[in-house]
């Protein structure tokens, strides 16, 4: 299947102070990342805050332009210097902000906020444009009254709302959700991630979620995405990520998972100190000075993302260094097996090739 967007290679560098002489100090956000979102596909991207998910979500929606990298709709490239396709882009690619008082214009009702895209665009007459937000009203769960009222009125689960319904107003294959409940109660929060579930199947929307919470990750999302230090470190279907974790990071933030099970032992976290600056990180793989199964290897080489199964990846060199082993180990067993059962007369059921 043809991805419907595509981030190939993105690098972006923040410089944060110039040198009088040499090069200028850079914040290394991102560091070649790849990614890929599917039609009506739910991935998340996850990772400790400093990872650089916001970073690639702004790029991705265009709000930041990546040093470097390319990003593809459809299999096209998009020109940010091309205004005709940039607007384009952009109605079939919205976004969902981490705050929705602060995405919402104070002096604007309900209705105006998310009748804007409709007007923006030219969408309709009036008579429809003003049909269209009473259903993206009725859509998100809110009632027909609210569309007077003003976002200080309204509670942060239903300014929630009001920002997916404008982000739904023009019918878009994509949207990207910026951490969208974790300025949000606890008690509304499985409301607003249940209404992008429900908007995912029945409206066929992509949905890119940013979030450090992996419970969300297992219980709503198909894929997932894991960065550290502005580079992916595993991603894979959610069932292959959840049931054999490839990355130590990946398995570090999965130990952290909080479980509402009295009888399940807490397990002790297996990854210390902070996340390393991202102005000088450190060389080969980035996570080496936190990883409790480094080697010498990783502090001196770049591990590359590599197969483990269907559409799962890694970057670990120690991982790879046990399949190898475990193929190793296979192989000879499998071969004993047929020498012992030549050596019986008997014809064996399998052959290495």
């Amino acid at each position: 299947m043809t991805a419907l967007l595509e981030a190939r290679q993105i690098v972006k560098h923040f410089p944060v102070r110039q040198r009088l002489f040499g090069q200028p100090d850079v914040v290394h956000a991102l560091d070649g990342v790849d990614l890929a979102v599917a039609p009506g596909e739910l991935v998340a991207l996850v990772g400790e805050s400093g990872s650089g998910k916001t970073t690639l979500a702004r790029c991705v929606l265009g709000l930041t332009r990546p040093t470097a990298g390319s990003i593809l709709l459809d299999g096209s490239q998009v020109s940010w210097s091309d205004k005709a396709a940039l607007r384009a882009f952009r109605r079939r690619v919205q976004p969902v902000f981490q705050d929705p008082f602060a995405s919402l214009d104070p002096r604007w009702s309900i209705a105006q906020t998310i009748r804007e895209p409709l007007d923006a665009y030219g969408i309709g007459s009036p008579k429809e444009r003003d049909t269209r937000v009473s259903e993206l009203l009725d859509r998100v769960g809110l009632p027909g009254r609210f569309a007077s009222r003003r976002p200080h009125e309204l509670s942060g689960g239903q300014r929630q709302r009001v920002g997916i319904a404008a982000a739904l107003a023009l019918g878009p294959d994509l949207i990207v959700a910026d951490e969208p409940v974790s300025a949000l109660d606890v008690s509304v929060q499985a409301q607003i991630l249940n209404l992008l579930s429900e908007l995912n199947e029945s409206l066929g929307v992509a949905i890119m979620l940013i979030t450090h919470d992996l419970a969300i990750v297992e219980h709503i999302c198909d894929r997932a995405v894991v960065l550290y230090l502005g580079r992916v470190a595993e991603e894979g279907p959610v069932d292959q990520l959840f049931g054999d974790p490839e990355h130590p990071y990946t398995r570090a933030l999965m130990a952290a998972i909080p479980y509402p099970d009295p009888t399940r032992r807490l397990e002790t976290a297996t990854v210390a100190g902070e996340i390393p600056s991202p102005i000088h990180p450190p060389p080969g793989c980035r996570f080496h000075t936190r990883c409790p199964v480094a080697i010498e290897r990783c502090r001196l080489e770049e591990p590359a993302l590599e197969l483990y199964g269907p559409s799962h990846r890694a970057a670990c060199h120690v991982s790879l260094i046990q399949r190898d082993e475990d193929d190793t180990t296979a192989a000879r067993s499998s071969s004993a097996n047929v020498a012992v059962a030549e050596a019986a007369g008997e014809r064996p059921t399998t052959r290495l090739q």
